[in-house]
């Protein structure tokens, strides 16, 4: 049984510790609010790039010589997975459930006989994955001397996709990323980027419908072949910096609901502690004047 000042010592250990993550809890709380402003207003632009490009294509009087951003390269037989985690931890299952999602797909591909490249932007992805896949990882790109990620960081990372894939080095491309729901929800997501995923003929049906009931008539200048290839390099940077705000905000969300259940799980255990420290004081006060009386009752 540990004595009395092993369970004091243990107690003030908890309850520093309770200190840290009642204040990791609180920055988390903080940066929150902004980053999730920042993923919420990330959310229109990045869809109506996609419905923009969805209208160039359906525009284009001949598919001929489109632009292998948009078709492919004819085949899928090698696939870059860019994986998009966190630079920290201590925020629950945020990378763990990210790292899943994308080796869920990589089993998948494997089984498939298909040649599969991993791209790992963030140092908890790549320490999770470097375990058992370190020889399907081609590119590692962190951010820790990044205080605040902005559009700069993205296009660094889509210019080293659209160079991969301008090189040959593979033909489809896809980026893992937690999109934010709530504080409690964060939802693993796998967009593909090459060949870009542009919205269905339902979509497009349903929303030229609405731009005639609205009279909304475009006109496109330059080209729309010419624009379309400038916008589909444009593209893969803008949907990895949405990634990027995505996972930003998701973090937080994570790591404030992780620091909560850590804060918690630290006062029950001091309340725990607190109580096998009373029950064994009492213990050894009773032992002693148990040990008192007997020796009056022998004298």
């Amino acid at each position: 049984m540990p004595s009395l000042k092993d369970l004091r010592n243990r107690i003030s250990s908890v309850k520093a510790t309770r200190k840290i993550t009642q204040a990791m809890q609180m920055v988390a709380a903080a940066k929150l609010r902004r980053a999730q402003q920042a993923a919420t207003e990330s959310r229109p632009y990045t869809e109506r790039m996609n419905t923009i490009l969805g209208n160039l294509n359906r525009a284009l009087p001949v598919k001929t010589g489109a632009s292998p951003l948009l078709v492919g390269t004819g085949k899928d037989d090698v696939h870059l997975l860019v994986v998009m985690t966190a630079e920290r931890g201590l925020c629950g299952a945020f990378n763990s459930s990210i790292v899943r999602r994308a080796r869920q797909d990589i089993v998948r591909l494997r089984a498939e006989n298909k040649t599969v490249k991993v791209f790992c932007a963030g140092r908890k992805g790549y320490d999770l994955l470097r375990r058992d896949l370190d020889d399907l990882i081609v590119e590692n790109i962190d951010f820790r001397d990044v205080k605040q990620i902005g559009f700069a960081n993205a296009e660094a990372i889509g210019n080293r996709i659209l160079s991969m894939f301008e090189a040959g080095e593979f033909d489809v491309g896809t980026i893992y990323y937690s999109e934010f729901k709530s504080v409690i929800a964060q939802v693993p997501q796998g967009l593909q980027l090459i060949p870009a995923s542009l919205p269905d003929d339902d979509e497009a049906n349903a929303e030229a419908t609405a731009k005639q009931s609205a009279g909304a008539v475009y006109e496109y200048e330059p080209e729309e072949e010419e624009l379309l290839n400038f916008l589909l390099r444009r593209n893969i940077s803008t949907q990895v910096y949405r990634g990027l705000l995505e996972n930003a905000a998701s973090e937080q969300g994570a790591r404030m609901t992780a620091m909560d259940n850590a804060t918690r799980n630290a006062g029950d255990m001091i309340n725990r502690l607190t109580l096998n420290y009373n029950r064994a004081r009492q213990a050894q006060i009773t032992k002693e004047l148990i040990e008192i009386i007997s020796g009056a009752e022998a004298v």
